[in-house]
């Protein structure tokens, strides 16, 4: 698969790969893993990452979408061939491993099959700092997705024979809810930029900033809202649930943070990341 700069060719990749994510029959696990190998995931990865990660882990969030895929950015950023598993580092020092088929039992996730694993490999290592700025885009879109459903609930919703979009309060909290989401974005592409910094540090920053923002959006757009957004029925709770195990992978925001602080206080310095 030759792939180019070309615009109407990079447009068409992603109409694509958009339209294999709201297929029913493929938009989930091994059946999406497959779809998008056949759509040339692997050439992508190797030719156009810049582009191919952040629209492939965008629309996951975006359309509700999962499959295993963050193996192979941490294997090929760690110099090994997409395809396998490898164990990532989960909240509270624990370690798990995506698996490549369905398998619901004794899954973190009743939907993904993320399982825990007695240890980590230390050879993936040095593919984390990628790990995270792909989880950073799916949060991204994650979070875009919930904006848009309590958004539409507030064009929707009316109250006091107003729709509720008129009240300040609904106003504020979807304001200050695309505020994360936009800086989070933008932290996503200076750290894409930064990419070869030794210390990583913009990839902490950047999954730390996405996984802010996605919890700013839950917490936001539940009140908005109300009861709805507690149904089974609702798809909010999907993209609330996938969001909190993305958070914990690879690092959440809080240990992030810290652990960036930490970097820095030894370091005594910091450095620029962004021009501005």
């Amino acid at each position: 698969m030759d792939l180019t700069s070309d615009s109407e060719e990079l447009r068409l990749l992603s109409e694509s790969v958009r339209t294999a994510m709201t297929d029913p029959s493929l938009a989930s696990g091994p059946q999406l893993d497959a779809a998008l190998t056949d759509l040339g995931w692997h050439d992508m990865l190797d030719e156009i990452p810049h582009f191919a990660i952040p629209l492939v882990f965008r629309l996951l969030g975006e359309t509700g979408a999962h499959a295993p895929v963050l193996n192979d950015v941490v294997l090929r950023a760690a110099g090994k061939e997409p395809g396998g598993v490898t164990p990532l580092p989960f909240a509270g020092d624990a370690w798990v491993v995506w698996k490549r088929e369905d398998i619901p039992s004794s899954a973190i996730d009743d939907v993904s099959p993320i399982h825990p694993v007695a240890e980590g490999d230390s050879a993936a290592q040095a593919g984390l700092a990628a790990g995270r700025r792909a989880l950073g885009w799916w949060l991204v879109g994650s979070s875009r997705a919930m904006l848009a459903l309590a958004r539409q609930h507030a064009l929707d919703r009316v109250q006091f024979g107003r729709h509720i979009s008129s009240f300040q309060a609904i106003r504020h909290r979807l304001a200050e809810t695309l505020v994360a989401i936009e800086g989070a974005e933008a932290t996503l592409h200076a750290a894409t930029s930064a990419s070869d910094d030794p210390d990583e540090l913009a990839s902490l920053l950047a999954k730390a900033a996405a996984g802010q923002a996605a919890l700013t959006a839950a917490r936001h757009c539940q009140q908005v809202l109300g009861g709805i957004g507690f149904t089974a029925e609702h798809q909010l709770h999907h993209h609330v649930k996938r969001s909190l195990i993305l958070d914990s992978l690879l690092g959440g925001a809080r240990q992030l943070t810290s652990q960036a602080g930490t970097a820095l206080r030894a370091k005594g310095s910091a450095p620029r990341l962004v021009q501005l």
